[in-house]
């Protein structure tokens, strides 16, 4: 399967469910087993569990394969592995713990995430993953102030 279409398939998965934080590395300077770590964040045992059987589901729909899935059984950090991706949902204090994104994040991707409308669902976006590195830091722009009259 061709990776953009695969890394496309396991985003989808990730935020059908809502998983936040959700993180693209891409792997091959660091390993020759996979291209891709992705890390996101779920709630509960209940929602990481939820979101790797998402994940599961589009890949498979997008005709992938998965290799295996781990953690299941507890849900506290669930591991897909997608073949050239590996997926990694995990709790947040695990997350913060483990820190993955250190190991793994020295070339982030950048991906069109779903973006939240005001009601607080998601607006679907068409847009393809741009796949390329980060080379540059991010741009944190102050959030904008709204004046409510009532």
């Amino acid at each position: 399967m061709e990776l953009q279409k695969l890394q496309r398939a396991i985003i989808d998965g990730l935020e059908d469910v809502k998983a936040q934080d959700i993180k693209v590395f891409n792997t091959t300077h660091l390993t020759s087993l996979f291209d891709r770590v992705v890390v996101a964040s779920g709630t509960s045992n209940r929602q990481t569990k939820a979101i790797a059987n998402s994940v599961r589901e589009k890949v498979k729909e997008a005709g992938g394969d998965i290799i295996s899935t781990e953690g299941e059984e507890i849900g506290e950090w669930v591991l897909v592995d997608c073949g050239d991706a590996v997926v990694h949902i995990l709790q947040p204090a695990l997350r913060q713990y483990y820190n993955l994104e250190e190991v793994w994040g020295d070339k982030p991707v950048r991906v069109k995430l779903q973006k939240p409308n005001m009601f607080g669902g998601a607006n679907v976006t068409a847009d393809e993953d741009e796949d390329e590195e980060d080379d540059a830091p991010a741009i944190k722009r102050p959030a904008r102030k709204t004046t409510r009259k009532h």
